[in-house]
């Protein structure tokens, strides 16, 4: 599941990009505690030693409950914030040691679709700018080069010439968040992080803006990181799924066998509550107790071992250490007996 590329005689925006290899990623952030915030300051593990690999043009999903990690962990690789350590490498190129230029060159190639389509695009902005404005910034053609790209990228997510020329506040949701897509491809970038890009959209238009990036993707060779709480959705665009609880990645698959055989018993309560016609009784969910623990005293041992039907001794005092089942990544001490 884990291998790094090196490329070293590579182009940037030429099909650079084999892989996107993340390897012990780490972010903390700082705390205090007490009243008035004068006590012993804390960290909060919010990325605590994150793995993964994801292959051109392929999706990896990953998902997990809120407060996770998921977006710390995008934002990291897009170097929205600095990470504490751990690597990123993009067409060999480690993102995290770059600066100045070169930083500036690899961004071209490194885009994000947000959650939310609104509170992401300028008001003030009509939509020619908002898409344009990432070739300006970047100087990228001439201004009517720059239009026509503008009039294309509208065409391309099933928007018209003359509703470049409104405001964000004039669309809905879905038509919002085909504007976010627009702009996020503005560059030919060839990777794309999409941050739960259909949880603020109406059930009703979820689906079309999951085939739209799918059909992009196909047309583009575009690789996505795919980050959702809800793991039906990520199936559905995923090629690989990473499930990820208070900072850890605990498993790591192939969709179609995460689905089929899960190994970790978080992984097996979030599928038990997937929606299923075929369950009918209660007790055929997997219902987890307590609440997810702070990430600013995280447990001992297993950090799942406090919510775990299937908890033994020594998951409260070892941590355990991903193991590969064949393609198949688990963190679990005790993964073949309940399985």
């Amino acid at each position: 599941m884990h291998a790094s590329i090196v490329m070293d005689n590579t182009k940037i925006g030429d099909g650079w990009l084999l892989f996107v290899d993340v390897i012990d990623l780490v972010k903390y952030y700082d705390t205090q505690t007490g009243i008035f915030n004068l006590g012993r300051q804390k960290k909060v593990r919010a990325v605590d030693g994150v793995s993964f690999e994801i292959e051109k043009g392929k999706t990896l999903g990953l998902v997990g409950e809120s407060g996770c990690g998921k977006t710390t962990v995008a934002k990291c690789l897009l170097r929205l914030i600095e990470p504490d350590s751990g690597q990123v490498l993009l067409g060999g190129k480690d993102v995290l040691r770059l600066k100045g230029n070169e930083l500036r060159k690899i961004r071209r190639n490194l885009q994000i679709i947000f959650q939310d389509p609104f509170s992401s695009l300028d008001p003030r902005m009509s939509v020619k700018d908002i898409i344009e404005e990432p070739l300006k910034i970047h100087n990228v053609y001439d201004s009517l080069e720059r239009e026509e790209r503008v009039f294309n990228l509208l065409k391309l997510v099933g928007l018209t010439n003359e509703q470049g020329s409104r405001f964000p506040h004039e669309f809905s949701g879905g038509q919002r968040q085909r504007i976010g897509i627009a702009r996020a491809l503005a560059l030919n970038p060839e990777f794309v992080v999409a941050d739960e890009p259909v949880s603020a959209l109406d059930v009703s238009v979820r689906s079309q803006i999951l085939n739209l990036m799918k059909d992009l993707q196909d047309q583009f060779n575009l690789t996505y990181l795919f980050i959702a709480h809800d793991i039906s959705v990520v199936r559905f665009m995923s090629d690989n799924i990473a499930v990820m609880y208070l900072g850890n990645i605990v498993e790591n698959a192939n969709a179609d066998e995460l689905f089929a055989l899960p190994l970790h018993p978080y992984t097996k309560a979030l599928l038990s509550a997937v929606p299923d016609p075929k369950i009918k009784k209660k007790n055929d969910r997997i219902i987890l107790k307590g609440d997810v623990p702070s990430p600013i005293d995280p447990p001992k041992g297993c950090k799942f071992h406090t919510r775990c039907p299937y908890m033994k001794e020594r998951c409260t005092v070892e941590e355990p250490q991903p193991q590969m089942v064949k393609d198949h990544l688990v963190a679990c001490h005790f993964f073949r007996e309940i399985n």
